[in-house]
């Protein structure tokens, strides 16, 4: 498996240049590292702002996972959607809200063709709140599919 969380991790990882905004590093809790966060302050409504994750030297006819931690935190705060580069541009993964302010596990299957995917967006989109945020932490790619909960 691969570590490509924000605080140790061993990929590489872009702000897009033509977005909105940029994510921000944002300090954990515990103190242990950082993860990668948009206040929902930042921006106008609808706004996007997109981090980048690069792929390299993923086989082709393989399959990953990528898991990773994820934080709706906020009335109307916006939009965390997934893209897959090499993919339609519809998000392969989207989520508007958070029940409440707890992190979550989300996972996505990555089926590597004779065209493989170079790249992996998580973008955020601006909702109408005001406070809260939307974070992204501890992303992790492994091989082979996703594992059941």
């Amino acid at each position: 498996s691969v570590d490509c969380s924000f605080s140790r991790g061993v990929c590489d990882w872009k702000q897009d240049a033509d977005d909105d905004f940029d994510w921000n590093p944002a300090d954990r809790d515990r103190g242990d590292g950082y993860y990668m966060a948009v206040p929902a302050f930042v921006g106008h409504k609808k706004d996007m702002g997109r981090l980048k994750l690069l792929l390299t030297d993923l086989r082709p006819k393989s399959s990953y996972c990528l898991i990773f931690s994820y934080r709706l935190a906020g009335e109307r705060v916006g939009k965390l959607r997934v893209f897959l580069a090499n993919k339609k541009p519809a998000p392969v993964w989207e989520q508007n809200k958070g029940k409440d302010e707890r992190w979550r596990t989300g996972k996505i299957e990555i089926f590597q063709g004779a065209e493989t995917t170079n790249s992996v967006t998580f973008e955020s989109e601006r909702g109408k709140g005001k406070t809260g945020e939307i974070g992204v932490d501890n992303v992790v790619l492994i091989s082979g599919l996703c594992p059941e909960d």
